[in-house]
């Protein structure tokens, strides 16, 4: 029997307070916008910034993927801040998490803009990265499971993946908010390098973005301050069934929907990764490098980026109605066989030209879109509320490790291995595909429960 501790507050009112739609909408999504505008940021500054002014100069690829490293050190930590954030939520409730949770990334982040480099103080320089990255992974780690509670547990009866899709919508908001801002900094400050950022840039343009977070961060905390607790949370507070130690909660008895979230979110990290990080490195890799890419300018395929990030946004929201209609597990079980096939069909994509690579980032991102929204709904459906902040934070933030702090690695392994072609890469992502359509079909439809038990 779970272990569970009284009451904290008084039952609350029969007439209390409650979260207005728009601002459910608002408080979800602005987090998450956040959050992978900071993701974005570092992103898109570990392939054009952090191997020039972060690690000892030597061998390119070495210096990429020493970023790349530091760039998936936030992975291990986010774990750790599911766990913590989690137990924070699960016993005192969203809406204060939830602020703990953004300021902590807004700070590391704004630090970043910050550091000295290499060159100033040596091997301190990226020391002070990697620990301000593990904070950003720290506090992602209960950012997103908080969003998610905030959209789903306010929504209105069967329209649960319709709302869980609002805080997934802010990945494709937050990658055009940080690439356009990069885009403005690089054409106020060109260089005569295509493989190279201008000298001004490195030296403080790249800091902008970084120090600019600080004004998201502040919007933020405004509208999540005026949130009420949720009447799921609220309910579990006057029944005293807010458990001692959620973490020990949901791993005694719910560990089956803890593997099982885990590798539903697997073929989702791995393609969204994929596409937006390494995605960069190989489009902007010389035609005649010794590791062979696509060779489009920055600002060029920046563009095919964002216009490819325009049909994940609206196919995320389409996800939702779709997901609410013919249930969670139906929908991804359609969209996961459809990111197998797609990984199969990168090479014929991307010989084809612009036109060829314009469809794979379009097609690539609609996939994600589709397999992304549903995600906000079906992760919190899965455990009940006294330990939903826990559980659908540490399944996926565990699967960030699994499927997007080595995705990085190992694609530009495999790009290596095809001397330049993307063959073995697509089949990794339809391996990692297999596994998340085989945890579907094990797994069971969410859409009915009842997601205030």
């Amino acid at each position: 029997m779970s272990r569970t501790i009284p009451a904290l507050d008084p039952a609350p009112a029969a007439d209390a307070p409650v979260n207005p739609r728009s601002r459910v909408i608002l408080a979800s999504l602005v987090g998450t916008t956040i959050e992978f505008y900071d993701f974005y940021v570092y992103a898109t500054a570990a392939v054009l910034v952090f191997p020039h002014l972060f690690f000892p100069a030597g061998n390119e690829t070495t210096a990429l993927l020493a970023s790349f490293a530091v760039f998936g050190a936030a992975m291990v930590a986010r774990p750790l801040g599911a766990v913590f954030f989690g137990h924070l939520g699960d016993k005192r409730g969203r809406k204060t998490t939830l602020v703990a949770a953004l300021l902590t990334m807004g700070i590391a982040t704004f630090a970043i803009g910050l550091l000295p480099t290499y060159a100033v103080i040596g091997w301190v320089a990226p020391l002070l990265l990697v620990l301000m990255r593990l904070a950003q992974g720290f506090a992602i780690g209960g950012e997103w499971s908080g969003a998610a509670l905030v959209a789903t547990e306010n929504a209105p009866s069967g329209k649960r993946a319709w709302y869980g899709t609002f805080p997934q919508l802010g990945a494709p908001i937050g990658f055009i908010i940080a690439n356009g801002l990069f885009l403005v900094i690089t054409f106020l400050m060109p260089s005569g390098d295509p493989t190279r950022p201008s000298e001004t840039f490195l030296s403080w343009g790249w800091r902008i973005p970084f120090l600019f977070s600080i004004v998201m961060v502040a919007v933020g905390l405004w509208v999540r301050l005026r949130l009420v607790e949720s009447p799921a949370f609220s309910k579990t507070v006057e029944k005293g069934q807010v458990q001692k130690m959620p973490l020990a909660a949901v791993v005694r008895d719910h560990w089956r929907e803890l593997v099982l979230g885990t590798f539903f979110m697997l073929a989702t990290y791995v393609l969204f990764y994929l596409m937006t990080t390494f995605s960069l490195s190989y489009g902007r890799a010389a035609t005649d490098a010794e590791v062979p890419g696509l060779g489009y300018d920055y600002t060029t395929f920046v563009l095919l980026m964002i216009l490819g990030v325009v049909f994940f946004g609206v196919f995320t929201l389409v996800s939702g109605p779709l997901a609410d209609r013919y249930g969670r597990r139906r929908t991804l079980i359609v969209v996961t066989a459809a990111i197998m096939a797609f990984g199969l069909v990168w090479v014929p994509l991307l010989d084809a030209g612009t036109i060829g690579v314009v469809a794979w980032l379009i097609l690539g991102f609609t996939l994600m879109g589709f397999t992304f929204g549903p995600m906000g709904a079906l992760l919190p459906e899965l455990f009940p509320t006294s330990v939903r902040y826990t559980g659908s934070g540490v399944s996926y933030n565990v699967s960030s490790i699994l499927g997007a702090a080595v995705a990085p690695f190992i694609a530009v392994w495999l790009w290596g291995l095809g001397d330049g072609s993307p063959f073995w890469v697509g089949v990794y992502l339809t391996v990692m595909g297999g596994l998340t359509l085989t945890a579907l079909l094990v797994g069971r439809e969410t859409k009915d429960v009842d997601i205030e038990a």
